[in-house]
C-alpha cells in the first residue's frame, strides 16, 4: 500500500506540521476544513507545500520520525528543492 509523508506550513519559514497518510488529497482536505483537532487546527497549519510517495507504509513512517527530528532550516531546505516558492500545492495534486 502506498503511502506519503507530506508537511503543511501555516506561512513560509514559520510554523510546520510533518505527517504521513495513505490518501493524501483526504488528508489534507481535512486539514484545510480544520477537521482534525490537534496541531494543525490550532495553529493553522494548512498549507501543503511538500510531499513524498512510499511504496510501504513503514518507509513513510520511517521517514516521517527521521523528518520530525530534523533542524527546522534542513526542513525549510527540503522543501525548497520541491517547492521554493512555496506554493500550495494541494492545488496541483491530481492523485
Amino acid at each position: 500500500m502506498t503511502a506519503w509523508v507530506y508537511i503543511l506550513a501555516s506561512r513560509p519559514y514559520e510554523t510546520l506540521y510533518t505527517g504521513v497518510t495513505t490518501d493524501l488529497p483526504r488528508r489534507i482536505y481535512e486539514h484545510r476544513e480544520g477537521l482534525i483537532e490537534g496541531f494543525s487546527n490550532r495553529y493553522g497549519v494548512k498549507t501543503l507545500v511538500w510531499y513524498e510517495i512510499h511504496e510501504e507504509v513503514i518507509s513513510a513512517i520511517t521517514r516521517e520520525k527521521q523528518i520530525k527530528r530534523w533542524r527546522r532550516q534542513w526542513k525549510f531546505d527540503l522543501i525548497e528543492k520541491l517547492n521554493p516558492d512555496w506554493e500550495d500545492l494541494y492545488l496541483t495534486l491530481n492523485l
